[in-house]
């Protein structure tokens, strides 16, 4: 096995046993990148002079004794919606061709600090306003949609071009590309993870956490992020501790929530089948199901995108005005269209969210977590608009993929992506696990007992 190929968990592990340097490890990942880039397109930028120098730093930080933890000396990838100081953040934009950070993010800051090495800046769709990112290419299969915002980061870690990374999350643009590439992403509580210094979309939608290859990672990662900056208005005073790796997999005494209405609804069945078959799993390890009521589930849209648009249009009100001719014709569309908004739509969309809190609470407090497919259908052709459902129905591909994952985003409540298995032509399958707010230890918990009765996943094959 070559040192690209190895899990968080087993890298670190390696690297503070001293079975595997630091150095080795950046330049397996390096070349790597090397490899599968011209296929991929993960990276707007790879700063491979900058982690050398950061990959001897933590070889001599070890050698000395001075081990910072899990992620002290192992590769990552950051959105470039995250600013690093002295490195670009283009957002995979025109409009940011000339910027460059003057500060780091609270997130890359709390990286840097653990030790974490940076390797590059990984495509967004533009500005985080899409579901597909239609530069980058899916680990598994070149030509299907890599799935967005995070696109660059779920390839980069499906492909083995990062151990780690981080993407941003708004109305589930960590989970659809996690599901869509066959790895695990986290969105973590609204407000768990601070946001200083990461590019907004929408500022009361939005969410910062970590895209890994196994849920062990994730726990690792989020260790590392978690905890109150006062520079985030939204940041959380509680307590942001314990989130280490989880173990065993008894989950006797877990409700698990199964969904009678809206997430298997237009759902592609081979996505239900896995799905489904991975909520057994959980009861065969103790765990007993229940069935649940989704709530307001026909206000789910409006509501999403009632807070998102406005809150769009409102960020990039004086470039949208000033160089229009600089955004991609999808995304400049739909910050005009915000613009049409009239505001007491946007306030009825900010009542929607309080209610459907108070019902999604409500549900949460009869069951510990809800299980759901993360998305309704696997990756798409590129370039394809909309998926036709059995009943004869169309929709658009970016309403079909934000359908499942944008409540956690309008409620606030964590949830977790995981891969469940693969259709017939080889494309992987994503689980959402959906829980109480601070939730995270219940889900983690819960993923990590589902994927040790999995075989070890492998790399995506199109790498």
């Amino acid at each position: 096995m070559q040192p690209y190929e190895l899990t968080l968990g087993a890298a670190a592990e390696a690297v503070r046993t001293r079975r595997l340097s630091p150095v080795e490890l950046v330049d397996s990942v390096l070349e790597r990148i090397g490899r599968t880039e011209p296929r991929l397109h993960a990276y707007v930028t790879v700063t491979a002079e900058r982690a050398r120098r950061a990959a001897r730093a933590a070889e001599d930080d070890i050698a000395a004794g001075r081990h910072h933890g899990p992620l002290h000396g192992v590769p990552m990838g950051l959105k470039d919606l995250i600013d690093v100081a002295g490195i670009a953040t283009s957002a995979s934009s025109r409009v940011r061709a000339d910027h460059r950070a003057e500060a780091s993010s609270t997130v890359a800051g709390r990286l840097e600090a653990a030790g974490a090495v940076l390797v590059g800046k990984t495509h967004t769709h533009e500005f985080a306003y899409g579901l597909t990112t239609p530069q980058t290419r899916n680990a598994w299969h070149t030509g299907r949609v890599a799935g967005g915002s995070s696109g660059g980061s779920a390839v980069a870690v499906a492909a083995g071009t990062a151990t780690f990374a981080l993407g941003t999350d708004t109305g589930g643009s960590i989970r659809v590309p996690a599901a869509l590439n066959g790895v695990v992403g986290l969105k973590p509580t609204y407000g768990l993870v601070p946001r200083h210094g990461v590019t907004s979309l929408s500022w009361s939608l939005d969410h910062v956490g970590p895209i890994t290859r196994t849920v062990e990672d994730a726990a690792l990662v989020l260790a590392a992020l978690a905890g109150h900056d006062p520079r985030d208005p939204a940041s959380l005073t509680a307590p942001a501790t314990g989130y280490r790796p989880p173990t065993g997999t008894d989950l006797t005494g877990l409700r698990v929530g199964v969904p009678r209405n809206y997430y298997f609804d237009h759902v592609d069945p081979e996505v239900e089948t896995a799905v489904r078959a991975a909520v057994d799993e959980f009861e065969a390890l103790g765990a007993r199901l229940v069935e649940v009521e989704i709530p307001m589930t026909r206000y789910i849209q409006a509501t999403q995108w009632g807070l998102m648009v406005p809150e769009a249009t409102a960020y990039h009100e004086r470039t949208l005005r000033t160089v229009p001719e600089l955004y991609r014709g999808d995304v400049r569309v739909l910050l005009e269209a915000g613009e049409l908004m009239p505001a007491g739509d946007y306030l009825r969309a900010q009542r929607s969210r309080t209610l459907m809190r108070r019902e999604w609470a409500a549900v949460l407090r009869e069951v510990d977590l809800i299980a759901a497919p993360t998305v309704p259908a696997t990756a798409v052709e590129a370039g394809q608009e909309t998926i036709t459902w059995a009943d004869g129905t169309t929709e658009a591909v970016s309403d079909a993929y934000v359908r499942l994952s944008s409540p956690a985003n309008i409620t606030g409540v964590p949830s977790l992506s995981l891969p469940v298995g693969h259709d017939t032509t080889g494309l992987p399958i994503g689980m959402q696990l959906l829980g109480r707010p601070l939730g995270e230890r219940v889900l983690l918990r819960v993923g990590h007992a589902y994927e040790q009765t999995r075989p070890a996943r492998k790399l995506a094959p199109a790498a």
